[in-house]
């Protein structure tokens, strides 16, 4: 009887778990990504308005704990240029020390800090967004099923409710949110940023910069991973061309028997 119940719990959660993963990847805006695909790379103007918007609307809630200033000049990223990196990283604080005297002191951001996190730790985080915890952005793309598209979506699917359609207070209606509910409010309106290279700022291109950004912030080294993986495919027809050259030789000196 206990062997029926377990298995019939099983068959319940991954039968739920289905519908669930079924829900959250069902109709995912896809809106085309320059780093998909085999010869995939970042669009260094898209990397750079990315980063501008995650400054300026999601830092404020959201960290890169796994991101230092200086990556941001790093080939295959958004290649700001070095005196730029200082510029940026100079205009956050950080506690550094302790000094001579034993005591913490705060300085401005240098190149190879980290990014400086908006709360001290995840309990202020918590208390300052109502009980909902703003997840840590570095990898963000990674540990969402769907990836870039979800994240995409999701920017993108903030709407009003159906009509008799309730939501607790702090809570918002998303198309792409499981249960179509997300305690984010929208943090997109057009306009919101001025892009520096004059780039219109439409709720459509900031979260396809952002969510561009957040893919290479989840994987940096992406780019040259393409390059090493093709390589070792040339590598390799190579290597099975010439073994079969080889092979074919050897083989041709060998009679047949009549």
């Amino acid at each position: 009887m206990k062997k029926i119940l377990k298995f019939t719990v099983f068959i319940f959660l991954c039968f739920n778990s289905n519908l669930i993963s079924a829900e959250q990847s069902a109709d995912l805006l896809k809106p085309g990504w320059s780093f998909k695909g085999f010869f995939g790379k970042f669009d260094r103007s898209s990397l750079q308005r990315g980063y501008q918007v995650y400054n300026e609307v999601c830092a404020a809630c959201h960290s890169l704990n796994y991101l230092s200033y200086r990556n941001l000049s790093e080939k295959g990223g958004p290649e700001f240029s070095e005196e730029q990196v200082k510029i940026i990283a100079s205009q956050f604080t950080v506690i550094d020390g302790p000094n001579s005297e034993g005591e913490m002191f705060e300085r401005p951001a240098r190149p190879s800090d980290k990014f400086v996190s908006p709360y001290a730790n995840k309990q202020a985080s918590i208390a300052a967004n109502g009980g909902a915890y703003p997840p840590d952005m570095s990898v963000l793309v990674k540990a969402r099923k769907g990836g870039a598209d979800y994240i995409y979506s999701v920017l993108m699917g903030y709407q009003d409710p159906p009509a008799n359609y309730e939501l607790d207070d702090g809570v918002y209606y998303n198309t792409y949110m499981v249960g179509n509910k997300i305690k984010m409010s929208n943090p997109l309106m057009n306009d919101l940023v001025e892009y520096a290279d004059g780039t219109p700022a439409t709720v459509e291109q900031m979260s396809k910069d952002v969510v561009t950004f957040l893919a290479w912030t989840a994987e940096p080294h992406l780019e040259s991973r393409h390059k090493m993986g093709f390589r070792a495919i040339v590598y390799l027809i190579i290597i099975t061309i010439l073994v079969y050259f080889s092979m074919k030789k050897i083989w041709s000196r060998i009679e047949t028997e009549v």
